[in-house]
């Protein structure tokens, strides 16, 4: 049984916004990105509290940490209109060369950095 992985057009250090659940509307940068599970950690939402038990060794104590939600929660950041927006890929070519550009669907301003 072979398994299929989804192509999710996120990187790593992308700025996002949340769109879905109780952290709508917040930006974030993406720390990691779970292509098995289809799921990104950003930083500083969807923090918990994990409270771990005293043992011999060390104190009981409490941890804050991030836990990830799905990639269709959030949408890639538009610098041009300063809000999460849907983008596409272009294929460039230049010089026997070729790159592909993320750019914005709503005013078609590139993504990526040149």
């Amino acid at each position: 049984m072979k398994i299929e992985y989804k192509k999710i057009s996120l990187r790593k250090n992308d700025l996002v916004q949340v769109m879905t659940g109780k952290e709508k509307g917040k930006t974030a940068k993406i720390l990691k990105i779970d292509p098995n599970g289809s799921s990104v950690l950003l930083e500083k939402v969807n923090v918990v509290s994990r409270r771990y038990r005293k043992t011999a060794r060390e104190p009981g104590k409490v941890v804050e940490k991030e836990l990830p939600i799905h990639y269709s929660n959030v949408l890639l950041m538009c610098s041009a209109c300063n809000r999460g927006v849907r983008h596409g890929v272009r294929v460039l070519s230049k010089e026997n060369r070729v790159r592909k550009v993320r750019f914005c669907k709503r005013c078609d301003h590139p993504l990526d950095a040149a």
